[in-house]
């Protein structure tokens, strides 16, 4: 076994160019500002202490570095991820109890076990489950939830948190004469400050920006004295190491929260790593490790008190532009969050909840996805009604029922696509020998007497009697002229046994109408099932062919003076 596979720092670390090290420095450096106030706002949203936020930024970003493909791929906590936590969390404990922090913590410890046991075991190919259409209904409902879920800090009013839009917009109505001017203002000046800058000057961090002024402002003009609401105290110092604690009922509880993150934590951390995989060269992201990487990340994370932690778009994306080259740049943004924990955390008494609730609104406005459902309506209408339905059920819902609703339906969609594949009658392309669909291509030429059928998925037991069906329907359609049968298997990688005897069902329904059936682009695996079952025997070896053109030159060649043909007979698709 190659230890540098485990431990890819083993790799890079023992190369390390000495010029990397300024672009690394800068991007740590900027990275560990932005992750300050992105942790402190992100563990209000999973309903934590801003110190687990904290946490999660710190112990998380170390042990990936050790493990993971990516060199630019920054972990910490993320938005979402942080309202499933406080989602599957809710269930079982008030939100702010001690029990709540204790649950998210395990939580955090379930995924990671998950995910490195998906990695252990190559089971990183699950994720495709989770198809675009639910992963961005999803997400646009989780961000409309998280959105709202701030409404109550930007305005100063008293709304309960809650995972159903509709009654977080009841809640805000029914709540929206209590509204505190001077809370309004600062969260909708933070938000207007947020915007201006991260589209003018995107090197300057932003989030960092807000912060210090909100605190300046709420300190100055003591508007916590006005009802202005902060953030308190934030203890000091480096988290401490603490068992998490199991509980087998609580564990049982769990496993749904911790499963769906698992999925969800992993895909985002891999869509954001292959997306820097591109920009450069001098490495590979390879799936299965990210998940080994993840797992650990959060598993030792746990037992420094971390919530979940993922791979943010935001903080990569920072991490990339300020020229990172290896994960040193997390190393060193660990160190800017650790110096902060050790003698900042007083600093940020005075941070006006306002400001983290617009750091927060501005930053999912960015999950937000209108781009896929305007291409969805235009090509697959199917796909976006269950992008619809999954964004109903998750905002109306449930974040887990939602995504278990559209993963069953996709699922389901699938298993119906694969029982009634695309099959297409071909003809001759005139003056060529290619052979393409009569339905698609005008004026091509159909033989009188000999069918050809293209059949455009595997072969196996769920699709078998609708392909049987189709080849006698055609058939019929073709009346007493049909002789002969070609059938396109270029599209077949595999036959199962229920193909074989459908298959040879199929052969004896022909041979007792006197139509001979051929076979074309077979690949050797299959045409090596079929020998050994005796289906080529049945057929005939002759009659298997590279390509379709090499059948019908046997067949004029064979056939033609025995029926007398002399003529083709050209079809316009109408």
């Amino acid at each position: 076994m190659n230890l540098k596979t485990i431990l890819p720092i083993l790799d890079w670390l023992p190369n390390y160019n000495k010029s990397w090290l300024k672009g690394d420095i800068n991007a740590g450096l900027t990275v560990g500002v932005v992750l300050i106030p992105q942790g402190i706002a992100y563990a209000m949203i999973a309903g934590l202490p801003p110190i687990y936020g904290l946490y999660t930024a710190l112990i998380p970003q170390v042990i990936y570095a050790l493990f993971g493909t990516s060199r630019q791929l920054s972990i910490g906590p993320a938005a979402m991820d942080s309202l499933i936590v406080a989602a599957g969390v809710s269930v079982l404990a008030e939100i702010g109890t001690q029990h709540f922090i204790e649950f998210a913590i395990l939580l955090s410890f379930l995924m990671g076990a998950m995910q490195l046991i998906f990695g252990v075991f190559k089971l990183g190919f699950l994720v495709n489950f989770l198809s675009k259409p639910v992963i961005s209904g999803f997400t646009s409902a989780a961000a409309l939830i998280i959105g709202f879920n701030q409404f109550k800090h930007l305005f100063g009013i008293g709304v309960e948190r809650n995972n159903k839009i509709h009654v977080l917009l009841n809640d805000t109505f029914n709540n929206i004469s209590a509204i505190n001017i001077a809370t309004t203002i600062i969260g909708i000046a933070a938000i207007l400050v947020l915007i201006f800058l991260s589209r003018r000057y995107k090197k300057i961090p932003a989030a960092l920006v807000v912060v210090i002024i909100g605190l300046l402002v709420v300190r100055i003009f003591s508007l916590d004295q006005f009802g202005v609401k902060i953030v308190g105290e934030i203890p000091k110092g480096l988290p401490s190491f603490t068992m998490p604690s199991f509980s087998k009922d609580v564990v049982v509880d769990l496993l749904p929260a911790a499963l769906t993150l698992a999925f969800i934590v992993f895909l985002e951390a891999i869509s954001i790593a292959k997306a820097m995989e591109a920009k450069h060269t001098d490495h590979k992201v390879i799936p299965n490790q990210e998940l080994i990487a993840l797992g650990m990340s959060n598993i030792v994370g746990s037992f420094f008190q971390a919530y979940p932690a993922s791979g943010g778009f935001s903080r990569t994306a920072v991490n990339n532009q300020a020229n990172a080259k290896t994960q040193m740049a997390s190393l060193i943004a660990a160190i800017v969050v650790g110096f902060t924990l050790l003698f900042l955390t007083p600093v940020f008494y005075y941070l006006p909840k306002a400001v983290l609730g617009a750091i927060i609104i501005v930053s999912v406005f960015g999950l937000l996805d209108f781009k896929t459902p305007k291409l969805l309506w235009r090509y697959a209408k199917i796909d976006l009604a269950i992008l619809i339905i999954t964004l109903l059920a998750t905002s109306m819902i449930g974040i887990t029922e939602g995504i278990l609703c559209g993963i069953v339906i996709s699922i389901a969609m699938l298993i119906y696509k694969s029982t009634k594949p695309h099959i297409a009658i071909l003809g001759r392309i005139p003056g060529t020998n290619y052979y393409r669909n009569k339905k698609r291509f005008e004026d091509v030429s159909i033989h009188e007497n000999i069918l050809i059928v293209r059949f455009d998925a595997q072969l196996h037991f769920a699709n078998l009697s609708y392909f049987r069906d189709k080849l006698q329907e055609f058939s019929k359609d073709k009346g007493d002229a049909l002789k002969f049968l070609i059938i396109d298997g270029s599209s077949l990688n595999n036959l199962d046994s229920s193909a074989i005897f459908a298959l040879t069902e199929i052969c004896a329904f022909f041979k007792n109408k006197q139509i001979k059936l051929a076979f074309t682009g077979i690949k050797g695996p299959v045409r090596d099932k079929m020998a050994k079952s005796g289906l080529v025997k049945e057929i005939g070896e002759e009659f298997f062919f590279m390509s379709i053109h090499g059948a019908v030159d046997y067949y004029e060649t064979n056939f033609k003076k025995d029926l007398n043909f002399n003529k083709y007979i050209y079809q316009v698709n109408n």
